[in-house]
């Protein structure tokens, strides 16, 4: 797994699965430079790891020992020697910190993704020190969002001119699948059950809360409609979302299933999809349910209204509002205009967040660092 052959470097320092994770993983797997070897650095087995081997990329693990380590930079640093690193994609806070503090030894260029607002801690320890680091030590930084973009300027980490706005995208063809009805049969739930369902890790910024709430309301008005959470489960949250569904009475209405695999096919599966959150960077899983035709309502919680055109794509109400997620479920089940939704939300999403566009966005972004 060596090589003398110039190399670029993807890294991320969590083990997923997540949004992030996702893009680290397509970009590893699909930006490529004539001339230059791809390697992938990692902090620890997990998700990550397992994907990497199935796409056959390269890979180390090195786990980070902290912030100021020297002997963790010292490794870096002769890793970076070995394989005759050139440029570096790093991904979340704690990488392009890193890499930061690197490149000011190195001058091997870096550029950092970041995902969301929760990649950036305004009260983490040592900020003067890692706001200076990091403006010295990145040449640029992709917000996935607009509204990530102005964030992070207005925090002052880095320099306006750092910062460039790169939306994610996805694969649009691969979520074209018929629906098989498995999650009815393996759940056993009614054939003429109406589904709900919502992708992501159970943690604070999703807001689960807000979902478990409407779909009281929702409940109340048709016993006939589930709900299912595709996320990976994080304590002490999820007992806490476990106990809400059962004072409101509809625990066997609320389906919490971990962590899915094949994102496509529960999709397939589901009448309507639904983001709760109360911020979010982007939202690759809005993007999913657009590609696989099915009908949204998300919340004005950053990413997502740089996706949805309300009224258009689709549904678009206000954060922690219960009673208004519920209105938009509602109408979503009941609006003759639901076809006209997905057929525009379909075209929408293949037309401006497909993954190649993305894809070559930072390779020449990567062209423009090497040269």
């Amino acid at each position: 797994m060596t090589s003398r052959k110039p190399t670029i470097l993807h890294v991320i320092d969590t083990t997923g699965p997540g949004g992030a994770e996702t893009v680290f993983l397509n970009l590893a797997e699909a930006v490529s430079i004539e001339g230059y070897a791809t390697l992938a650095m990692i902090r620890g087995q997990g998700w990550v790891q397992t994907q990497l081997e199935k796409r056959k990329i390269p890979f180390v693990v090195l786990s980070p020992f902290g912030f100021l380590s020297l002997p963790y930079y010292w490794a870096v640093f002769k890793l970076m020697k070995y394989h005759n690193v050139k440029f570096v994609q790093a991904h979340l806070l704690g990488s392009a910190l890193t890499f930061a503090i690197l490149n000011l030894l190195t001058r091997t260029p870096v550029v950092a993704t970041l995902h969301g607002k929760v990649d950036v801690n305004p009260n983490e320890g040592f900020i003067l020190v890692k706001r200076w680091l990091l403006k010295k030590g990145l040449n640029k930084v992709v917000a996935v969002s607009g509204q990530l973009a102005e964030y992070l300027a207005e925090r002052q980490l880095f320099s306006r001119a750092q910062i460039v706005v790169i939306h994610n995208g996805i694969d649009v063809d691969k979520y074209q699948m018929p629906d098989s009805g498995r999650l009815k049969r393996e759940m056993n739930l009614p054939e003429n059950a109406k589904l709900v369902g919502s992708i992501g890790n159970i943690r604070p910024a999703k807001d689960y809360q807000n979902l478990i709430r409407a779909a009281s309301l929702v409940v109340a008005k048709n016993a006939n409609v589930h709900f299912l959470i595709a996320g990976h489960s994080k304590e002490p949250l999820q007992s806490e979302l476990d106990d809400l569904s059962k004072q409101l009475g509809i625990k066997e209405h609320i389906h919490f299933l971990g962590f899915l695999d094949d994102t496509p096919e529960f999709l397939a599966q589901i009448d309507i999809f639904v983001l709760s959150s109360k911020s979010e960077g982007f939202s690759i899983s809005t993007l999913e349910a657009m590609a696989a035709k099915t009908p949204i309502v998300v919340t004005r919680c950053g990413g997502p209204e740089e996706i949805i055109r309300p009224g258009v794509d689709g549904l678009v109400v206000s954060i922690s509002s219960p009673p208004e997620l519920a209105v938009g479920i509602e109408r979503l089940f009941e609006e003759d205009s639901v076809t006209l939704y997905v057929s525009n939300g379909f075209h929408h999403v293949k037309a401006d967040f497909g993954g190649s566009s993305m894809v070559q966005k930072y390779v020449r972004m990567a062209y423009e660092q090497l040269r």
